[in-house]
C-alpha cells in the first residue's frame, strides 16, 4: 500500500511547473476568499516561487500536490505546517483550485491521505486548522473527517459586507485511529 495514493487521487511533490496553475487560481477572488484571510489579490509566480521554496528549506512543513490518479492532473495542494515536534502538533490546509474539481470527493480523499501521513508517518498527536464560517462545504468536510470545533475567533474577518468568525478545528490521533477502525 502506498501511503500517499488513494482510489482516485494521489499526493505527490509539488513542482515549480505547478506554480503556473496556482497563479491562475489566485486570480479567482472566490478561491482566495475561501482559502486566505489576506486581501483577495492575484499572486505573481515570483511570490508563489518564494512560498514554494520555503517548504524545501525546513522540516517543520510539508507540501503535497493533489493529482488525479488516472490522468495525473494537478488539481490542488495540501500543506502540513507549523509543526511543533516537541508537542506533536501541526496545522493542515487544503486547496482545490478549480471549482469544477470541488464536490467530487477529491478533498475528502486527499485529506484522508494527508492525515494518515501526519499521524502515522510524522507521528503527530494533533492536527488543527482554521476555516471561515461562510465556508460551509469545508466545514462539512472537516466534520466528516472527524475534526471537532474547538473554538472561534469571533468577527475575525470582514467579507461580503459583514463580519465573520474564523473557526478552530482539531483532530487527535486517537480520534483518527478510532474513526478509521470503525470504517474497517
Amino acid at each position: 500500500m502506498n501511503l500517499l495514493t488513494g482510489e482516485t487521487i494521489k499526493l505527490t511533490a509539488l513542482t515549480e511547473d505547478d506554480l503556473t496553475s496556482i497563479t491562475t487560481w489566485f486570480e479567482n477572488t472566490t478561491f482566495t476568499q475561501l482559502f486566505d484571510a489576506l486581501p483577495a489579490v492575484p499572486k505573481t509566480k515570483s511570490e508563489l516561487t518564494s512560498w514554494y521554496e520555503e517548504f524545501t528549506d525546513t522540516n517543520t512543513q510539508f507540501l503535497f500536490a493533489i493529482r488525479t490518479r488516472n490522468k495525473n492532473n494537478f488539481i490542488g495542494y495540501i500543506e502540513i505546517d507549523g509543526i511543533l515536534w516537541n508537542h506533536g502538533v501541526g496545522w493542515i490546509s487544503i486547496a482545490i483550485g478549480d471549482n469544477n474539481n470541488r464536490g467530487k470527493g477529491y478533498g475528502y480523499e486527499s485529506m484522508e491521505l494527508a492525515l494518515d501521513f501526519a499521524f502515522y508517518e510524522l507521528n503527530l498527536n494533533r492536527v488543527q486548522l482554521t476555516v471561515f464560517d461562510y465556508n460551509q462545504s469545508a466545514i462539512s468536510l472537516y466534520k466528516k473527517l472527524g475534526f471537532q470545533q474547538e473554538g472561534s475567533y469571533r468577527e475575525f474577518i470582514h467579507r461580503y459586507g459583514k463580519r465573520h468568525d474564523m473557526l478552530l478545528f482539531g483532530l487527535l490521533k486517537r480520534e483518527w485511529e478510532s474513526r478509521t477502525e470503525k470504517l474497517e
